[in-house]
């Protein structure tokens, strides 16, 4: 899901093939912007990605110590400047937000993430060392897919695990966008634990453990385990951590994966 967009109906005559390309549809109910941004505070420095028109970014300026917003589009960063240019606590950046720097200071990020790059922009969050949370607009099917709402659990979660929650917010129907998009949306809230369940010098050989468990290899994490444990090694491993010796990779919790790791490491 993509750019936010102001009540008033787009120009006909405005670029939207750039904007289809872009993956961008745009939020059009002023009651859900205002419920994205009200866990900020005053205190607060927000990064929106993709404001387009400004329906999320109004209510952010309206209680954020500082809004920087990144807007890939010209129409709309031309219309964001328009609006929101007068406001001292808004600042406004042109080009891809993944190429962006995250800021020094402790900073949340509001967005209503274009489809196409719903994972790198979820990425470039986890990867941020000064997020402490972030309230994203995705396809519902990715924010259940990532937080175990199908029973399952992914790669991207797993390996997050140790250092940020992630976990399942509000649907937002189809209907609330324009143009009405084939699919709803939800929220996704990633949130940085205040200290990771691992210690930092862990975190390296913890995700390496990981992506040697999605392997796949033998149909079971135990099983992959074995391409580099004694097979009477992980299968202790496994039993101690509670995970049995013939589950499949993405149906173990990551609460078992952390146990894991201790278990092999101890």
């Amino acid at each position: 899901m993509s750019r936010s967009r102001s009540p008033r109906p787009e120009n006909p005559t405005a670029p939207v093939s750039n904007r289809k390309r872009l993956s961008q549809n745009f939020l059009a109910d002023p009651a859900v912007a205002r419920a994205l941004a009200a866990d900020v505070g005053p205190g607060d420095l927000v990064i929106e990605v993709g404001p387009g028109g400004g329906m999320i970014t109004g209510p952010l300026l309206d209680r954020a110590r500082r809004v920087v917003a990144y807007e890939k589009d010209r129409h709309f960063a031309e219309r964001l400047r328009s609006r929101f240019g007068h406001r001292a606590h808004f600042r406004l950046h042109t080009g891809d937000f993944r190429d962006a720097h995250p800021p020094h200071e402790p900073f949340r990020v509001v967005a209503n993430v274009p489809f196409a790059i719903t994972t790198d922009i979820v990425r470039w969050c986890l990867a941020a060392q000064g997020l402490t949370t972030a309230t994203l607009v995705v396809q519902r099917e990715f924010a259940r897919k990532h937080t175990g709402d199908y029973g399952r659990w992914s790669r991207l979660a797993v390996g997050a695990w140790p250092e940020h929650e992630l976990a399942l917010g509000a649907r937002i129907g189809r209907e609330r966008f324009r143009p009405v998009p084939k699919v709803d949306a939800a929220v996704l809230h990633l949130r940085r634990r205040p200290e990771p369940l691992l210690p930092r010098r862990d975190l390296a050989d913890y995700r390496d453990m990981v992506a040697l468990g999605f392997t796949g290899v033998g149909g079971s994490l135990a099983a992959s385990l074995r391409q580099a444990v004694p097979a009477r090694a992980a299968a202790r491993a496994c039993a101690e951590a509670g995970i049995a010796k013939d589950a499949p990779v993405g149906l173990v919790h990551p609460d078992r994966w952390i146990a894991l790791y201790r278990a092999l490491t101890r």
